[in-house]
């Protein structure tokens, strides 16, 4: 399968659709003339994951797929929209509470919306030591109220759990944060809801169990101005993954269920079987073929 890819794309999702081994990915920055420069014939799909820029009227005649999301907006523009609705077109969000939220809103009554996460790299996220011989710790922390991560310090501190924090808004080096998710025995993460969550999803590849500080809706976060629609932090995930909660009065409780629960908790299961390269993969070559 072959898809010409144009504009910008995160750098996650792009490493995922690189490494997918079935279909081959042509990049390019003018697509203005890609009639003139390619063989649409030979192609599948064009994606355009953060903007609108082309004229599916004028390349209807080809038995190409139109690709387009998640990175055009938080909430539907219509301006942005308009131009991109055709029955040969897809909109994609990486998870179903976001479609959910896009399906709200007139201007996308027409927009053929679907879900399509992308994979994760398991095989450079992954971690071959039993957790009983890790001591690590870790919080991750993004886009939430200073006082939520001074709650859980104040916990930590109070039981002498030495810990270390990850600032989603500093910068850390992804090998950094591979090395130490190694060494962990769980972490807890305090973050904005997520489309996808792959610093998440990373941690449970590596087998780190998790207690999440969960958010209910898309204004449980800092500088939010959003409807209060219903979202998540943990868009993929189950009991194999660890705990999450929802308020800080229920942190002394599910902190010990799930302590207790450590060497139960088996979140490498679940990335392998749901966001894997070959996974997700099978599902975009699923969407453009059934299109």
């Amino acid at each position: 399968m072959k898809i010409i890819i144009y504009g910008w794309l995160h750098p996650k999702n792009k490493n995922a659709l690189v490494n997918y081994k079935n279909i081959d990915c042509i990049f390019t920055n003018n697509i203005d003339n890609i009639e003139s420069e390619y063989d649409l014939n030979s192609i599948d799909c064009i994606y355009l994951p953060s903007c609108s820029n082309i004229d599916i009227k004028k390349l209807s005649k080809y038995n190409i797929t139109f690709l387009f999301g998640p990175h055009f907006s938080v909430l539907p523009e219509e301006n942005k929209l308009r131009y991109i609705i055709s029955d040969k077109s897809i909109y994609i969000q990486p998870s179903d509470w976001v479609c959910n939220i896009w399906k709200r809103y007139e201007c996308c009554n027409n927009l053929n919306i679907k879900t399509l996460p992308f994979g994760v790299d398991t095989e450079t996220f992954k971690n071959d030591k039993l957790i009983e011989k890790r001591d690590k710790i870790f919080i991750y922390f993004k886009y939430r109220f200073p006082t939520e991560l001074e709650y859980l310090e104040n916990f930590f501190k109070n039981k002498n759990i030495e810990y270390i924090i990850f600032y989603y808004e500093k910068t850390y080096k992804e090998g950094q944060y591979l090395s130490y998710l190694k060494e962990c025995k769980y972490g807890v993460f305090v973050t904005s809801s997520e489309s996808q969550g792959f610093a998440l999803e990373e941690a449970l590849s590596c087998n780190v169990p998790l207690l999440v500080w969960d958010v209910r809706t898309l204004n449980d976060q800092t500088a939010a101005t959003l409807p209060s629609y219903f979202a998540t932090s943990i868009p993929y995930w189950d009991n194999r993954c660890g705990e999450f909660f929802y308020d800080k009065d229920e942190l002394e409780e599910k902190h010990k269920l799930f302590i207790s629960n450590l060497d139960k908790y088996n979140p490498r299961e679940y990335i392998l079987e749901n966001l894997t390269y070959e996974k997700c993969e099978e599902k975009l070559i699923k969407l453009i073929n059934e299109k």
